[in-house]
């Protein structure tokens, strides 16, 4: 399989109660700005999940993921915390300012990078890996970005329903 960018990426659905069973897994969910982090030969490219290219609003994501392998891809959202909770607001006013602006926000209130998913990545078979099974990508993803460290990091995930609820 060989991606064509942009990507877009799935979309998380609202269900009415916590679903059971030993193939489920349990992700924290965020408000930011959903992202693909894309890492190419000669930088990193970060869509939006419409598509649209958004690197120059995230130099502060995207200068760090510079140490990604060449051919990684990222699932995950942008967000950025504020007073030690996760700021919305602050997220929206960077993604629709004007560049100097997203400039002047990122220097006074730096973004993060929660992964969701790794889809592709060099040592892992390029973009097969989006083919493989969840638990083995989700491997993968912790093992790359704890070489990488923060602000790119994987999201919080657990596959206890109990630890989920809570």
């Amino acid at each position: 399989m060989e991606f064509q960018f942009p990507i877009r990426p799935a979309l998380a659905r609202t269900a009415p109660t916590l679903p059971t069973g030993p193939t489920c897994h349990f992700e924290i969910k965020l408000d930011g700005h959903r992202m693909i982090l894309r890492r190419t030969e000669d930088a990193v490219v970060c869509y939006s999940r419409t598509g649209r290219t958004v690197t120059s609003h995230w130099m502060d994501l995207a200068v760090p993921a510079t140490a990604l392998p060449p051919g990684t891809v990222l699932d995950g959202e942008a967000v950025i915390w504020n007073a030690g909770a996760i700021d919305f607001g602050a997220v929206q006013a960077l993604a629709a300012s004007s560049l100097d602006r997203a400039r002047a926000l990122a220097a006074r209130l730096p973004a993060s990078f929660a992964a969701f998913d790794v889809l592709a990545h060099p040592d892992h078979g390029g973009d097969a890996l989006a083919a493989r099974p969840y638990t083995e990508r989700r491997t993968v993803l912790a093992d790359v970005l704890t070489r990488v460290g923060p602000p790119l990091q994987p999201v919080l995930a657990t596959a206890d329903r109990d630890t989920a609820l809570h």
